[in-house]
């Protein structure tokens, strides 16, 4: 071979690998919707300008607390093209699906009846009385709202939407499409405990999560691991009244609230875990698991595709015991 091309092939070669990006392992962090998020990603790009460009979109469609959002405008009345806006639309339709097959244990105009008992911000009462449950529960129920024409029609004006049961899982769906996008295979992301996992961690191995152990902690300083799940390609959500609770008329009450009593529900389940194939479902699923109680909800998860439920439960002897889906024994770390 000529000398010249040897040399040729040899400078070609230095420039294309100078050329090929490094790839690293970045962080991004930050407080949304109310809560953090913490994001890990494997890649040769730092995109945490895209990231936080996807929260602020997000916040501006669903965030209950921006009076500006697409969600605050329909609350308030105000004439919206929801059409416009495909992360509502997308929200709003996974709604009303988790809403038909939990038999409205799920319920996205549960709005009222949060404020009723004292969360989201709204003053807490000394007692609830039971006629104010029954004026509010007319507010309240997912078949009473539609879309139609590229507006949310309500049977009542006074009903008013939360999706902060469903937002946060959906958020690590449109942080994962990102990554999607950016042919980021390898991530981790977190937001307001909702997880979203994808390929490996910097150890190569599949993605360690804990489920915690319900102790009530109203100051969420308990970070006690009850189990240790082996996650890649899935999400998982979690739910439990032991994080976010107070005092009504001398009784503690937590936010799980079931929207077909309007009274905060009070059953043997005190954490519910649901990992399926998108943290949408599996946000949604875990806040209704507990509504629903152990039975219905495993049986529920069970006929789910891709769904497995985790289930801490109080027993009547005041002991904890674990109530599982069949296939859920496949995520748990293996002691060694």
């Amino acid at each position: 071979m000529p000398r010249i091309l040897l040399i040729f092939i040899f400078f070609l070669s230095l420039l294309l690998s100078s050329c090929v990006e490094r790839k690293a392992w970045h962080q991004c962090e930050g407080e949304i919707q109310g809560t953090f998020y913490h994001i890990t990603y494997y890649s040769s790009e730092n995109i945490e300008k895209e990231i936080r460009h996807e929260l602020l979109r997000f916040n501006r469609s669903l965030n209950i607390f921006d009076s500006t959002s697409t969600i605050s405008r329909i609350n308030e009345n105000k004439k919206t093209d929801v059409l416009s806006d495909t992360l509502f639309c997308n929200v709003f339709k996974r709604s009303m699906e988790i809403s038909k097959i939990t038999n409205g244990a799920f319920d996205i105009t549960i709005s009222p009846l949060v404020k009723l008992w004292g969360f989201n911000h709204a003053a807490i009462p000394e007692k609830v009385l039971q006629q104010e449950i029954d004026s509010v529960r007319n507010l309240v129920g997912w078949q009473k709202v539609r879309l139609k024409d590229g507006q949310i029609v309500k049977d009542d004006p006074r009903m008013r939407l939360d999706a902060n049961a469903i937002a946060q899982g959906y958020t690590c769906d449109i942080i994962a499409s990102l990554m999607s996008n950016k042919n980021i295979q390898n991530y981790l992301i977190e937001i307001g405990g909702e997880i979203r996992a994808s390929g490996r961690n910097s150890r190569n191995e599949l993605w360690h999560v804990g489920i915690n152990r319900p102790v009530f902690d109203s100051l969420s300083t308990n970070n006690e691991i009850q189990e240790i799940v082996l996650l890649s390609d899935v999400s998982i959500g979690t739910s439990g009244n032991y994080h976010k609770f107070h005092k009504v008329d001398g009784r503690m009450v937590g936010h799980e609230i079931d929207p077909r009593t309007g009274i905060p529900v009070k059953n043997e389940i005190l954490s519910a875990s649901v990992i399926a194939p998108d943290c949408m479902t599996a946000d949604a699923l875990a806040t209704a698991s507990m509504i629903l109680g152990a039975d219905s909800a495993l049986a529920l998860c069970e006929r789910e595709k891709g769904v497995e439920a985790y289930l801490i439960i109080l027993e009547d002897t005041g002991k904890e015991k674990i109530r599982k889906t069949s296939g859920f024994d496949r995520y748990i770390e293996k002691q060694k």
